[in-house]
């Protein structure tokens, strides 16, 4: 598949995060590599990933050994005094743009999903102190109450409906003009995701799902979700959008979709950019019309 973010080569190593002499001795690693994230942005230099210096990061999170056993480790970047030759690109841009490998783009959604995490846990849940990590940025322990904190994913179902021969699209005010995609929102607690595909299409466009099969999964860390794509059936074809939701939601048959994934829509509609799972789900959905 296509889709970004899905094809890390790291070993990630679990069994070495608590063990702190080992940790030190990867960052000592003449080979070892270090991204660095501010925000949603991702450091470069020259033109190439900034993988530079990890012997002076003492807080450096561990992500994993590549296939060259090269240990990759991530950090918040200190945008204040750029280096010589730094520069920010957006992770969003970088994966569109084709500027990485798959695999790279992969390191550093799981980079950029913990750093983001690190940023905005320093201060305990339970009682307001101050966390320090530990775990090599697996776990975050408050030294007041001993409270542990993880990293978290949230999980988000992403869905194409077919009725008949059409599927089901929307689209969302903040997107480019004419892009269509396909609907989605977060999992709630205590729901499985069959329940959840069903719900967030009952809500955003007023259709009954039957009928969910499970198509696959894909990282996206913006911040730190897990799309979980879907293929959902149903037998009525009448929409009623909640336009707080969507813009407009509508049914497309198998010949405009395939002008709209290969940009060639007489009226200027797109479907998702193929990077994306909604582009993998439309594939597979047109596929059973």
């Amino acid at each position: 598949m296509p889709i970004a973010f899905i094809s890390s080569p790291l070993d990630r190593q679990a069994g070495v995060r608590t063990h702190k002499n080992d940790v030190t001795g990867l960052i000592s690693h003449p080979e070892a590599r270090l991204v660095k994230i501010a925000g949603d942005q991702v450091v470069f230099r020259h033109g190439k990933l900034d993988t530079e210096n990890t012997s002076r990061e003492t807080e450096a999170i561990f992500l994993g050994l590549d296939d060259a056993r090269r240990p990759w480790f991530a950090t918040h970047a200190n945008i204040a005094e750029p280096a010589s030759g730094t520069e920010l690109q957006g992770l969003r841009a970088v994966m569109l743009d084709g500027q990485l490998q798959h695999d790279e783009l992969s390191i550093l959604a799981q980079a950029r999903s913990l750093v983001h995490w690190h940023e905005r846990h320093g201060f305990c849940a339970n009682c307001g102190s101050r966390t320090e990590m530990q775990d090599a940025g697996y776990r975050r322990v408050c030294g007041a109450c001993q409270a542990e904190h993880f990293p978290r994913t949230d999980p988000v179902a992403i869905m194409a409906v077919i009725h008949q021969q059409s599927i089901l699209l929307g689209r969302q005010k903040s997107w480019p003009p004419g892009m269509y995609s396909a609907l989605a929102g977060f999992i709630e607690p205590g729901e499985t995701i069959e329940q959840a595909v069903r719900r967030e299409v009952f809500e955003e466009a007023g259709s009954v799902v039957g009928d969910v099969r499970y198509v696959a999964s894909q990282p996206w860390p913006f911040p730190s979700s897990l799309m979980i794509g879907a293929i959902g059936f149903t037998d009525h074809d009448s929409l009623k959008v909640d336009e707080t939701e969507l813009e407009t939601a509508r049914w497309f048959a198998r010949d405009e979709l395939e002008l709209m994934l290969h940009k060639r829509h007489p009226d200027g509609l797109t479907a998702s950019h193929s990077y994306a799972i909604a582009h993998l789900l439309i594939n597979e959905a047109m596929k059973l019309i």
